[in-house]
């Protein structure tokens, strides 16, 4: 009997190893996820856009500084840092965070989230000014949002004005631009002077054009960040595919043809030319392949050192940074 069992566990493995889908990885309750759904909702309810994912380069340090999202509309510019955190949480007296009871099952320590997201957003201010953005003193503020509905707080540790704890997260609610009270208005509103249009542009463009990683989104919703490195399969496919470059291409979108099973399931590839002067390609600019199914991407995820397969057939687009 054991020995049928150690055979099953080692055919297991070894299924495992050569078939087993890397599309299928746990992305359900991942930063990248949680990311994106706190800038869907804050695009909903204030309006505006929200920019996720940004490298902005450190003159200082001559590397990249990662910032979550910075949302923006003609009254103000919010530096936003998301802390996916689970467990119980308490504020250290350097306003370091402490997490017990998480899905680790271990204690965590975070630096002060605060002061970090201060930080992103003073090196984003004296980025914008090299590109020839200048906002009005201040007009930058920073927020730390905590949307995992496992957080929980020590009534002993209070928190910082700008951290938006899941209780304040869950009031959220839309509202009509003229009717913003308690937390909400303190918090993404502040009273800041609106902007001249002139310089709204200027800054939406700049940020829209600003160093980001890569962005992948799979079907069910998932969302992974990072850099996309090369497509994998046949050459026949890699040939179709070879003018898929971050140079020449800004955003490709996977859909499947109908092949009457009568040949290999056959996927097609429509990509857009990248293009600075607009976010977006019409529907003519787009250009299209054919290749299978079977037709990989390889894409680095953020803080990850290995390099993920992806079926093309679970990718729903790709976004490529500039």
């Amino acid at each position: 009997m054991w020995v049928e069992i150690i055979c099953g566990l080692i055919l297991y493995r070894l299924f495992k190893c050569f078939f087993y889908d890397d599309d299928a990885l746990d992305l359900e309750s991942s930063d990248f996820n949680a990311l994106f759904s706190v800038a869907d909702r804050l695009e909903k309810v204030y309006g505006g856009k929200v920019y996720v994912g940004l490298r902005i380069p450190d003159a200082d340090t001559g590397s990249r500084q990662n910032i979550d999202m910075v949302l923006v509309n003609k009254g103000e510019a919010v530096v936003i840092s998301v802390k996916n955190i689970s467990g119980f949480v308490s504020v250290n007296t350097d306003g370091s965070w402490v997490c017990e009871g998480g899905s680790k099952h271990k204690a965590e320590r975070f630096p002060d989230p605060v002061a970090e997201t201060k930080k992103q957003a003073s090196i984003l201010e004296s980025y914008l000014e090299q590109r020839g953005v200048a906002l009005p003193e201040g007009y930058f503020s920073c927020k730390v949002v905590l949307p995992n509905p496992k957080f929980r707080t020590i009534l002993s540790s209070p928190f910082p004005s700008e951290v938006i704890t899941y209780d304040q997260w869950e009031q959220l609610k839309p509202e009509p631009k003229s009717m913003f009270s308690g937390w909400i208005k303190g918090a993404f509103r502040g009273g800041k002077k609106e902007m001249q249009e002139s310089i709204h542009q200027k800054l939406n463009f700049t940020l829209s054009t600003a160093p980001m990683w890569d962005r992948l989104e799979l079907k069910g919703n998932k969302y992974v960040l990072g850099e996309f490195l090369d497509f994998k399969g046949k050459q026949e496919d890699i040939n179709a595919l070879k003018n898929i470059r971050r140079s020449k291409v800004s955003r490709l979108i996977i859909q499947k043809t109908s092949m009457f099973g009568l040949a290999h399931s056959k996927l097609q590839v429509l990509y857009s030319p990248r293009d600075y002067r607009s976010e977006g390609a019409s529907g003519s600019e787009w250009k299209e392949v054919t290749v299978r199914s079977s037709t990989e991407v390889l894409f680095q995820p953020d803080n990850s050192t290995k390099v993920r397969k992806f079926k093309l057939s679970s990718v729903v687009s790709l976004t490529l940074s500039a």
